[in-house]
């Protein structure tokens, strides 16, 4: 094709794709359905790991729980197993009293709804392959992976031991890479899968005083976006990916964690519950990013396009510039708390 004429038609293309997107905003897309398909998510045990798999249960997902702790991920697996429970009274209620006792089957004949749980240290790549490898006997081929484990080290670069800053670089990011090479296989054999990076705001754009975690995270949101041109090089289009971009979660994570107080009412930490919801309708519409609130994208547009100085300055007028020091002096004191308990 004549590069003038391809250059026109790219044009056109980068115009309907504005075009697509603004329809968006006003028709709310259709959501899929992952009913009966197979969902792993790691770092299911607490945080928006385990409000994840709540939402994938009530959508009649066979759920697969990766955590560290066993404890914790067994608490969530339970909760799942409660929301099925509930699905299939309600769905013996609805059949009548002559079929009752067939419920579960006749809201989903096909799909006999169960909640799998490993324990899994996704920071470890042998410890991910194996436990892959069990999955994939035990349960079946994973539909939906949801990459959601993460961890903080909570220490300034020079206080900050070696092997914390390699742990936070091995769970939140290189596991991504161990976790969707285990599966991303059968999904291209198949053309037909998701893959959900649930990265941070951080990855954007970042903040002093948390380089490991922003290094980690900016590195997730590499991988991801790479992935995806793979997937579209490769013209795999039955295989989605959807990367989940929050700003500051009321997790517990970063307790103490503070900006501007007079900035913080209208910027206060998201509510798990509503960053999940939100990170849910992108996945089910096949989003292939969400910002949580929308003006993540206005800070991440302004970072790249105003001189560094710039940024600076509005970091200090927002009070971002040191919103992680009060959060780091909290861990610091935590530590020398349980050291002295200790008798260290």
């Amino acid at each position: 094709m004549n590069i003038l004429l391809e250059f026109f038609v790219v044009t056109f293309r980068v115009l309907w794709a504005f075009v697509l997107a603004a329809a968006k905003w006003l028709v709310r897309p259709k959501e899929k359905s992952v009913a009966g398909q197979v969902c792993l998510i790691t770092g299911a045990g607490s945080g928006l790991g385990r409000l994840f798999a709540l939402e994938f249960a009530r959508r009649r997902a066979l759920l697969v729980l990766w955590d560290i702790n066993t404890q914790s991920n067994e608490e969530t697996a339970g909760m799942v197993r409660h929301i099925y429970r509930e699905m299939a009274e309600e769905a013996a209620a609805a059949a009548g009293p002559g079929v009752a006792g067939d419920g579960e089957k006749d809201v989903l004949p096909h799909c006999n709804l169960q909640v799998y749980t490993y324990t899994c240290d996704v920071g470890k790549r042998e410890n991910v392959y194996l436990t892959a490898e069990r999955v994939r006997k035990e349960v079946g081929e994973v539909s939906v992976l949801v990459n959601n484990a993460g961890v903080v080290s909570g220490h300034h670069l020079l206080e900050c031991p070696d092997e914390l800053i390699e742990r936070t670089m091995m769970v939140n990011c290189h596991a991504h890479f161990w976790t969707t090479k285990a599966f991303l296989p059968k999904m291209l054999e198949m053309n037909h899968g998701h893959i959900v990076t649930v990265a941070s705001s951080l990855g954007l754009f970042s903040t002093a005083g948390v380089e490991d975690y922003c290094a980690s995270k900016f590195g997730a949101v590499g991988f991801h976006e790479s992935l995806s041109h793979e997937l579209k090089a490769a013209e795999k289009d039955g295989i989605k990916t959807t990367l989940v971009c929050p700003y500051l979660v009321d997790t517990g994570m970063f307790r103490g964690c503070r900006i501007r107080k007079e900035i913080e009412p209208f910027l206060p930490p998201l509510k798990p519950e509503y960053c999940v919801k939100q990170a849910m309708r992108a996945i089910l519409t096949d989003q292939p990013m969400i910002c949580t609130p929308r003006l993540m994208y206005m800070v991440t547009f302004m970072k790249s396009i105003l001189p560094f100085e710039a940024v600076v300055c509005m970091y200090r007028f927002l009070g971002a510039d040191k919103c992680m020091y009060p959060f780091i002096a909290q861990r610091k004191q935590a530590t020398n708390n349980n050291e002295a308990k200790n008798g260290i």
